[in-house]
């Protein structure tokens, strides 16, 4: 089957590029950046001539949506970039793979959520309540793909880190490592995810449709929630990774959000129910500790 990654030199992209190592499948990595030793086709995903294009020319099946803008606090003074690459470009995949009869698997966030109070871990069906640019766009992605009626499955995901690019665990592992001090938020909840475990995740979702071979519709489209097992704050998340990498010097106290001014008020209680994704697809997913664990030990790896 050919699958085609837009987002391909990202933390997600680049753990797809290790996934399809390990498929028969024939992959097309795809980003609007090249990166020196790394086959990176260049694709703007909000032109859709352009996305039709290689589509039909490489006979894809399957899309594989890792791009997206993640700049939670300068997408409220960006608004219209962060629209076109996270709601018009999802239009614009999932009318070109319903045109192809293919499966659009499209990733998207916990920040979908966050305007309500609430203290469970949030199911697929909970009315989306974005407090900022960045959610909002992301649901009407969302919504722009359910709307275009071809076979798609929407990932929402949170607190997404690798060995790749710019992300948490890395900011953390520096910042302790080099500051006597440091002040860390406790009253943001969620789940910590591993990039790598999240494109396990896509890996199944494609070998099922696959076997599938839908004709008349992918029986097990819809919307997932996936994250590691699990909850902690962004506090508990930096002692755990301070305590694995040894940066026992550092002191790390909690505080409170507001003490960190920022233009969007993040969701205070983001765990995502996985129950559904578990059971379709069967999943055993790994404790956020776990995979922590190993991937630091890759980065250790890759020094």
């Amino acid at each position: 089957m050919n699958i085609l990654v837009t987002g391909a030199n990202g933390q997600l992209g680049n753990e797809m590029r290790i996934i399809a190592q390990t498929t028969g499948d024939h992959y097309i990595f795809t980003d609007v950046v090249s990166v020196e030793g790394v086959e990176t086709v260049l694709l703007d995903i909000t032109d859709a001539d352009a996305v039709k294009r290689i589509v039909k020319e490489n006979g894809v099946r399957c899309v594989v949506n890792c791009a997206a803008y993640t700049n939670v606090d300068k997408a409220e003074s960006d608004e219209a970039l962060c629209r076109r690459l996270n709601a018009d470009a999802p239009r614009i995949l999932a009318g070109t793979m319903k045109e192809a009869g293919g499966l659009l698997v499209h990733v998207s966030t916990d920040y979908v959520f966050g305007g309500d109070p609430y203290n469970t871990p949030c199911r697929e069906d909970q009315k989306g309540t974005p407090t900022g640019v960045y959610g909002m766009t992301k649901l009407e992605g969302e919504r722009n793909v359910q709307a275009s009626g071809c076979d798609y499955v929407i990932l929402r995901t949170a607190w997404l880190y690798s060995e790749f690019g710019r992300n948490f665990v890395k900011t953390m592992l520096n910042l302790t490592a080099t500051k006597p001090s440091l002040k860390v938020v406790f009253d943001q909840v969620g789940t910590p995810t591993y990039a790598y475990d999240l494109a396990l995740a896509i890996k199944t979702v494609l070998a099922d449709y696959t076997a599938e071979n839908p004709n008349a519709g992918y029986s097990k489209a819809g919307i997932y929630h996936f994250s590691n097992e699990g909850v902690c704050s962004w506090y508990d998340f930096t002692k755990k990774i301070a305590t694995l990498a040894g940066n026992t010097a550092c002191d790390i106290e909690p505080c409170h959000s507001d003490e960190f001014p920022s233009p969007v008020k993040r969701p205070a209680y983001s765990v995502l129910d996985k129950t559904k994704i578990k059971q379709v697809f069967g999943l055993k997913i790994p404790y956020w500790t776990d995979s922590l664990k190993q991937c630091m030990s890759n980065m250790s790896a890759l020094k």
